[in-house]
């Protein structure tokens, strides 16, 4: 991630929330779909998310029922003892991460449970699914925290005016 395009990202999408606002409403949802796909590779080829791990210091997804499911058997827990040891309700009802960073984080920002991760983990950060235009809130929260949110952004409102 050494491009000149990410550096000060994090300031650059601060200052973009506005924009970015404005583009997610009035956007082409056709158009953009189309170039999701596209966006979302480059983004991942320009980052490498171990370097960053933002979403996994700060960011917690929702556990649902199957994830729990299939974690705590990998971990050989009870779902029970799993949830108690690792996991909260949020404000929504949804059991969420107990502590931040993620638990399953490793100092080398590398996911213990990588493989068996939550559902949200593995569609995280949604920039290749309409994710991006129906949950505008949730986007502009992830481009404050995520480059490939940022990229993405920049580069569909690049291509779509």
């Amino acid at each position: 991630m050494n491009d000149l395009f990410f550096h000060n990202w994090q300031q650059k999408s601060k200052e973009h929330q506005k924009k970015y606002a404005q583009w997610l409403k009035r956007a082409n949802k056709n158009a953009v779909l189309k170039i999701l796909p596209a966006l979302h590779e480059e983004a991942f080829d320009a980052i490498d998310c171990l370097t960053c791990g933002n979403c996994c210091k700060g960011y917690s997804p929702r556990f649902k029922t199957p994830d729990i499911k299939r974690i705590s058997k990998v971990l050989g827990l009870k779902e029970s003892v799993f949830i108690e040891q690792y996991l909260a309700l949020d404000a929504e009802g949804d059991y969420v991460a107990k502590s931040a960073p993620c638990p399953f984080l490793g100092t080398d920002n590398v996911c213990s449970i990588y493989e068996n991760r939550p559902s949200d983990c593995a569609r995280f950060p949604y920039t290749n699914e309409d994710v991006i235009l129906k949950r505008p809130q949730i986007t502009l929260k992830n481009s404050e925290f995520c480059p490939a949110v940022f990229y993405v952004l920049e580069k569909a409102m690049e291509k779509i005016g």
